[in-house]
């Protein structure tokens, strides 16, 4: 497949799209990105990258990450992870607070803000350095060593963190936070301050795509749980708007209100999409349309 002239089409495609929506405001270190940006790229799964538009330039990766977080607290800590977060939608959007009460603070799912705080705490207790461990393993798997945090988001995230915050404090209250809530939340706002490109993006993922094989061919996660980690991405990756991402893209994906969005075709490759303006739901719109235009183009999907 010429993935190279069917980026090009998508994004000329989805050109008047791009800008539509609006950046992450309640995150000031984001507010000020140009909405006008718009960036792809597909890496198959023998390393081959392909992108157009901005696919290099490096963007704020936010709940991207989530997804490698919870890669690498499974990897090390087994199932048992799943005594403390869930694996169905919220319904709900992504900072919620209101299921945490009556479902005795175990969150929905580990892509919702109190999931992935939860996830955090179980990687911290793995590690002893949670966001550190994330970054070093985004690093391994992209082949690019430059990858580092952004020190203005992580901050601006912390001076406006009340709600995570919150959402830490009530879980522990309830016995599913271990550590303490100050250097947990350090940790969060780290791992989702890490800057990455499309391309760093699209060949971090690939394990996704090689049914649990790292880049470097070692096995991070069984066949088994690569499956149900791509299946968690189908039901729940896209806040409350994963029903209607998996009926127009049909792919396993994870968002980030940075306005990135990685997707995986088992088998096949990864693809990552990059534009900052978001839809109500905290989802790239542009980027969700170019995922759209690529199932459709290609034919490539899970149905």
């Amino acid at each position: 497949m010429d993935y190279k002239a069917l980026l090009d089409r998508i994004a000329q495609e989805v050109a008047p799209l791009v800008g539509s929506g609006t950046p992450a405001e309640y995150i000031p270190a984001l507010a000020t990105v140009d909405p006008g940006r718009f960036g792809m790229a597909v890496a198959d799964v023998d390393g081959n990258v392909y992108g157009s538009g901005d696919w290099e330039r490096p963007f704020s990766t936010q709940s991207v990450t989530k997804v490698f977080a919870l890669a690498l607290a499974l990897s090390l800590g087994g199932d048992d992870l799943w005594e403390r977060v869930g694996r169905e939608p919220s319904g709900n959007p992504f900072n919620s607070l209101v299921q945490l009460e009556y479902e005795n603070g175990i969150p929905r799912n580990p892509f919702i803000n109190a999931g992935a705080l939860v996830v955090t705490d179980r990687l911290q207790t793995l590690t002893g350095d949670a966001s550190s461990e994330v970054l070093g393993f985004l690093r391994q798997e992209s082949g690019n060593q430059e990858l580092a945090f952004a020190q203005e988001v992580a901050a601006s995230e912390s001076e406006h963190g009340d709600r995570n915050a919150a959402l830490a404090h009530f879980m522990a209250s309830y016995g599913n936070i271990v550590n303490p809530v100050p250097v947990l939340l350090d940790h969060y706002f780290w791992q989702c301050s890490i800057e990455m490109s499309c391309a760093d993006l699209a060949l971090a993922a690939r394990f996704l795509a090689r049914h649990g094989l790292r880049a470097d061919g070692t096995r991070l996660l069984t066949r088994s749980e690569a499956k149900q980690m791509n299946a968690v991405m189908m039901t729940c990756g896209t806040y409350d708007a994963a029903g209607e991402f998996a009926y127009r893209v049909g792919l396993p994906g994870k968002s980030g209100v940075g306005g990135g969005i990685i997707a995986v075709v088992p088998g096949r490759c990864t693809v990552c999409v990059w534009s900052p303006a978001l839809d109500e739901q905290g989802n790239s719109v542009a980027g969700v349309a170019a995922l759209d235009r690529f199932t459709t183009l290609t034919g490539l999907s899970v149905f």
